[in-house]
C-alpha cells in the first residue's frame, strides 16, 4: 500500500485544475500545464485539494504514487516554478546566452552551440555561472542533464560542469 499515493495534494486559490477524458490541467500565475494520467487512475478535484484514486484495487502499484508525484510538481511547477544551478569549472570555461542559443567555450576546439527548449528559461548571471528556470520539472531537468552531458566534472582537478549544489568525489593521482 503506498503511503505517498494516499495523500492529497493541497493546492492554492490561484491555480485552476481540471481531469477530462485522462487529461489534466493546471493553470496559475506562471502558465499552464497539461499530462495524460494513465487510465487505470482517476482524478478527484475539490475546492482545496486534489486526490489519485485507482480504478481498481489491483491498481494500487508503484505507477499510483508516480501519478500522484507527476501531477504534484505540475501543481507546484505553475504556482512556484523550479529552477537547477549549474557551474562551469576549469581556466576559459565560458557561457552566454545569445537568442535562443546558449553558447559554451568547454575547452573544446570548437564552441557548443545548444538549442534552449521553449519551456525552459536561461541566464548566465556570471561567465561561469548557468541558471535554468522552467514550470515542467521534467524538461528542465533533461535541459540541465544534456549541459552537463557535454563537460562532465572529472575526479581529479573538478574540471567541467556540475550543478550548484554536487559533491564531486576527489581522487588522488599518480604518485612517484
Amino acid at each position: 500500500m503506498s503511503r505517498i499515493a494516499k495523500n492529497p495534494i493541497k493546492i492554492s486559490k490561484d491555480v485552476e485544475c481540471s481531469f477530462n477524458n485522462g487529461v489534466f490541467s493546471a493553470k496559475g500565475k506562471l502558465g499552464q500545464i497539461q499530462i495524460f494520467v494513465n487510465s487505470n487512475y482517476n482524478i478527484n478535484i475539490n475546492e482545496d485539494e486534489v486526490s489519485v484514486l485507482p480504478l481498481k484495487e489491483s491498481y494500487k502499484d508503484p505507477n499510483w504514487g508516480t501519478t500522484r508525484a507527476i501531477i504534484a510538481n505540475t501543481i507546484n511547477g505553475v504556482t512556484n516554478g523550479f529552477s537547477k544551478t549549474l557551474e562551469l569549472n576549469g581556466t576559459g570555461y565560458r557561457a552566454s546566452v545569445s537568442g535562443a542559443k546558449l553558447k559554451l567555450e568547454l575547452g573544446y576546439s570548437h564552441d557548443i552551440n545548444y538549442d534552449i527548449p521553449n519551456e525552459v528559461k536561461i541566464e548566465c548571471p556570471k561567465q561561469n555561472i548557468i541558471k535554468l528556470t522552467s514550470i515542467n520539472k521534467e524538461i528542465l531537468g533533461a535541459a540541465a542533464a544534456k549541459i552537463r552531458s557535454f563537460r562532465k566534472p572529472e575526479p581529479f582537478k573538478g574540471k567541467g560542469i556540475k550543478y550548484q549544489d554536487e559533491y564531486i568525489f576527489r581522487k588522488e593521482g599518480k604518485k612517484k
